[in-house]
Formats: structure tokens, sequence, C-alpha cells
């Protein structure tokens, strides 16, 4: 059962590593083996779900690297496998033959098995050790086009902005040992000593907010959009993103247990999304509305954690992944097609490809909130939590949910509006296009589409309670009749609104349309005082350390010359002084060395009469 565990995570990442290393050496088949990898990795995947291994070895001292597939991983681990083959096999006919496919597809690869064991993890410095390498390999794909420095810089302010709060979860493991939890196991956090397991809850929070692009991090996500659409495709669905609402999830009894972290986690869920869904209102870019309903939709999969509703938070999760990715894939494949992400210019485009626009609507309809789709399912048992925490979570939520439907619908009525009369022009404003779409690309759209129409059905009375059984979720609340009611006339509602609206903008929030100016706020409140700061300092290194020790050094240098000058005048001299005198010495000892017996005699008779003397003196 153990090798299952590591065969689970080895498979991808080693993979992913063989391809990105190598791949170059074999361009042409890369495509089938990145595939090929993903379909090992579901099929391991959906066995895990079922045997639910685990697997664990000697990591520090009292340290382990745990894996375990339980209850909820086993959700997100076939999950998490079976987008990343969808979104391969996309790429495959996307990519083709060519676009440096090994790096691509292995680092894709590597970005999936980072996540796998994010979500298997049972001990923090392995899920650290995940977490990391995901936030690394999100870095290398978002700046995957590398020689253009705008999708660049785009790349480093994501990975600086998630790298900020990354610094949370060190806190939270410096915090768990300081209080006590020497394994540093998940299981065992809320178990810390006070004080310390409020920084350890305080650390959790902050790295999952920065990771899933909730407020005030979110605009992140909006740079993110600069990758490749299969890229963001994974990247907004079953990872990166997912993972900071998954470990909310995942550590809910210590949201609990600190009192006051998981209504805070709620309300920041529950505002996240109903402001950023305002965001997704204002964009006319089709990736920037999809990518701010991303950070909307998380903010209920937030709000469930905060609110306790675990398996409807990973309800939530699994049916937006299977959503979202569909809609990035589609929006990609038009990229491809017509050269254009702009909405004004995508008028008519799934009139003009059919089965793309089928995918897109069915997945725009699931996201809207509209029965009986998946998230209209799901969102309602976020919903039914929220208002046992207090009715005006619910309300924000509702209203978040019907926000949903207007940014949703609202895209659905520029790609399905009548060509206009100077279509071509419409279509010729970026000329990149290609104008086609493989037929590779259709299948995992179709899956996909399938897939967010219905997977709300394990929200259903009779597999919702079979679910929360197995996850342990028994004691959350279901949606009681009106509220499924209530929430669909909502979205109705707001869908019918959005229609009627077409291309005439609903009101929204000055700055919706800049994502409420959070990117400028970071550069003001943080980037540029840091800035400020580093280059003072540098000042101050270069002025008073870099002067004092130049000043050292001089003085070191001087005092140098003074020794030497000392030792050549001084110490020299007077060891010249010494040789010459006992040389001088050696001279006159020669002297009486003449080799006459009788002299020797004389010079015998002289000492002894002057040691005679002696004597006779000193006594």
């Amino acid at each position: 059962m153990s090798a299952l565990a590591w065969a689970l995570i080895v498979t991808p990442l080693g993979a992913g590593a063989l391809l990105g290393l190598t791949g170059h050496r074999f361009e042409r088949r890369v495509p089938g083996l990145g595939v090929a990898a993903a379909v090992v990795t579901l099929g391991l995947a959906v066995v895990a779900a079922v045997m639910r291994p685990e697997a664990s070895s000697p990591l520090f001292a009292g340290i382990r690297a745990g894996l375990e597939v339980d209850g909820l991983s086993a959700v997100l681990v076939v999950t998490v496998a079976a987008v990343t083959l969808a979104v391969l096999a996309f790429s495959a006919g996307e990519l083709g033959r060519g676009g440096n496919g090994g790096r691509f597809f292995g680092l894709m690869l590597v970005f999936a098995g980072a996540m796998l064991v994010t979500v298997t993890a049972t001990t923090l410095p392995l899920l650290l050790m995940g977490w990391e390498v995901m936030g690394a390999a999100s870095w290398a794909l978002i700046g995957f086009w590398w020689h253009e420095p705008a999708r660049v810089r785009a790349a480093d302010t994501a990975f600086l902005t998630t790298r900020t709060a990354d610094l949370g979860l060190y806190l939270a493991a410096g915090a768990a040992l300081a209080g006590g939890v020497g394994s540093l196991s998940l299981d065992a956090l809320p178990g810390a000593a006070s004080p310390w397991l409020h920084l350890v809850g305080a650390g959790v929070v902050l790295a999952a907010l920065g990771k899933s692009a909730q407020l005030p991090f979110s605009f992140w996500l909006s740079r993110a959009m600069e990758g490749p659409s299969p890229v963001s495709a994974l990247l907004h669905s079953a990872t990166m993103v997912a993972a900071g609402a998954y470990l909310l999830l995942r550590l809910e009894p210590l949201l609990v247990a600190t009192g006051w972290a998981g209504p805070f986690v709620a309300w920041a869920g529950a505002i996240t999304a109903l402001a950023l869904g305002l965001v997704a209102v204002a964009q006319s870019d089709l990736k920037q509305l999809l990518a701010a309903s991303t950070a909307a939709q998380i903010g209920f999969m937030v709000l469930a954690a905060g609110s306790g509703a675990v398996v409807g938070g990973a309800l939530h999760l699994v049916a937006h992944a299977a959503t979202k990715a569909g809609l990035f894939l589609a929006a990609g494949a038009w990229l491809t097609a017509l050269g254009t992400k702009q909405l004004p210019a995508l008028r008519g485009a799934a009139r003009t490809y059919p089965v793309v626009g089928a995918a897109f609507t069915a997945g725009a309809l699931a996201l809207a909130g509209l029965p009986p789709l998946s998230l209209w399912v799901t969102k309602d048992e976020v919903l039914a939590a929220a208002i046992e925490r207090g009715p005006g979570l619910y309300a924000i939520g509702l209203v978040a949910a019907a926000v949903s439907a207007l940014y949703s619908v609202k895209a659905l009525w520029y790609v399905w509006r009548a060509l206009p009369a100077n279509a071509s022009d419409a279509y010729d404003r970026e000329k990149q296009g290609t104008r086609r779409i493989s037929p590779a690309m259709a299948p995992p759209l179709l899956v996909l589409s399938f897939a967010a129409a219905t997977l709300g059905v394990f929200g259903l009375p009779g597999p919702s309670a079979w679910l929360r059984a197995a996850a342990g979720g028994a004691d959350e609340p279901a949606p009681r009749l009106w509220e499924p009611a209530l929430s669909a006339g909502v979205a109705l509602a707001a869908a019918g609104l959005a229609w009627w609206r077409g291309d005439r903008a609903v009101p929204v929030p000055a700055g919706s349309r800049r994502w409420l100016g959070l990117e400028q706020a970071a550069y003001a409140l943080v980037a540029r005082p840091v800035t400020a700061l580093a280059r003072l300092l540098a000042v101050f290194d270069d002025r008073v350390v870099d002067g004092a020790v130049r000043q050292v050094a001089r003085g070191g240098v001087a005092a140098a010359r003074l020794a030497r000058r000392a030792d050549d005048g001084g110490i020299d001299a007077a060891v010249r002084a010494v040789a010459i005198a006992a040389r001088r010495l050696g001279r006159r000892a020669r002297r009486p060395q003449t080799g006459l017996l009788h002299q020797y005699y004389a010079q015998v008779a002289i000492g002894f009469a002057v040691l005679l003397l002696l004597v006779l003196v000193l006594r």
C-alpha cells in the first residue's frame, strides 16, 4: 500500500523531470509521452482513492514525511489527475510537435505532481515541499514565453506575491514546534499550546489566502493570465489556486481551535466572492473575466472552510475545477483560432466554432449557478453552512452567487451574439490567429463540459449523504428546501438581467476593471517602501559600513607600514648589529689560534693567574 502512495506522486514528478530535461531529444513524441504519464497518474489516483494507501519515512529527527489518501484527499487526487489529463490532451492538440514541448509538458506534470504531494501530505514539512515546488513551477509556466519581458514580469509578480504569503507556513511550522507539536503532523496542529496555536493559525491562513488569490492578494491572478491558456486552465482549476482552499478545508479543526480563524476566514471568503465577482463583471478581456471569477469562486470554498462545510467546500472545488478548466481551454481554443481574447472581438465565436461554443456554454451556465448544473448544487451546500454562522454571511454569499450569473452570462452574450456586418473587421483586430481549431482539442472540452454539468449530482440528498459519511462530514448542515429554490431564482433573475443588458455595462464600483487597484496598492504600500528602504540601506552600506571597512583597511595598511619601518630600522638593524659584533668577536677569537704550543701554555698561565686574582679579590 505504501508503494502505491509513493508511486502516485513519483510518477508525475519523475515523468515531468525526465521530459523537461531530455524532451528536446525526442520533441515529436513529447505530447504523447506527457499524455501517457497523465493517464498512468489518473489510473493510480483512482486506485488510491479506492484503496486509501498511506506511507511514511523518516525525514528529520522526530519528524516524518507522511502521505495518506483519506476521504478528502481521495476526491482531490482524482480531480487533480483527471483535470491534468484533460489539459495535457488539449495541449497536445494545441502545441502539436513544437513549441518547446519538452519543457512545457515536463513543467505541467511537475506542477500537477506537486499538487498531489500537497493534498496527500500528512506532515507540514512534506506539504511545504509540494507547496514550494508548485510555486516555482507556476513561475516557470506563467513566464513560459521567457523572451517576452512583459510575461516574465507577470510571472515575477505572481511568484513574489504568493511567496510573501507562503512565509506564513514557515511561521506556522516554527510556532508549532515552539507549541509542543514536535512531529509537525497536520492532525496535531490544533493541539499546539497557546499562544503558539494562534500563530500557527495565522500562518496557515496567510499562506492559504495568498495561494488562493483571496483579498488582498487577488491581483496576482490577473498577472498569471500572461501564461499559455492550458497553464491558466490547470492553475485555476485543480492546482495552485485550489491549494489554499484545500489547506483551509484540511485544517478546519485548526480554524475551530483558534476561535477567531474560522469567522475571519469565512468573512474573507465571502467578501472576496462578492468583490472579485464585481471585478469579473467589469472585464472586457475573457481571460481576465475568468481569472476574477476564479478568485470569486475560490471565495466560496474559503467561506465553506470557515463555516465548517468541509464536504460542501470539497464538492464546490471539484465542480469548479471541471468547469473552469473547460472554460479556459475554450478561451484558449478561440485565442488560437481568432487571435484575440477581447469579448467584443469574440462576438459570434460560439456560432463559428459550435463544438467549442457548446462546451463553453455548458461551463458558463454551470459557473452562473443555474439549475440543475453542478455549481448551483455545490454553492447551496456552502450557503447552507454559511446561514448557520449568521445571516450576514449568507446574504453576502447569495449576492455573490447572483454576481456569478452576471459575469457568466455576459461572456455568453458576446460569444453567441449574431455576427456583426463587419465580422471580418472584428476578427482581424489581432491577426495572429490560425482560423482553425485542431480536432484533438474537442474531446477534452466535451468531457470537461459534461463533468461541469453533471458533477452536482453528488450534492443531491442521496449521494450527498453517502459522500458526507465517507468524508466524515455527516454533521454538516444540508440545504433546506427553500434555499436551492431561492438561489435558483436569484441566479435566473441575474442571468436574465445580464442577457438583457448585453454589451451595456452593468453598473459596478469604480476601479473594478483594474482589479480594485490592488496591484497599485501593493506597489505603493509594500514594493515602493521596501525598495526605498533597500536603497537607503544600500547607501548606508556603501557610505557607512563600507566606509568604516575602508577606514579599517587604511588603518591596517598604515600600521603595516609603521611595522615595516620598525622592523627595517629597529629589529633588522639590531639583528645586523648582533651579527657584526659576533663576526668581530669571531675574528678576535681566531687570533690566539696560532698552533704554537708555548703560546698555548702562556695563555693558560695568564688565564690561571686571572682566575687566581679573581678568587683573591672576591674573598
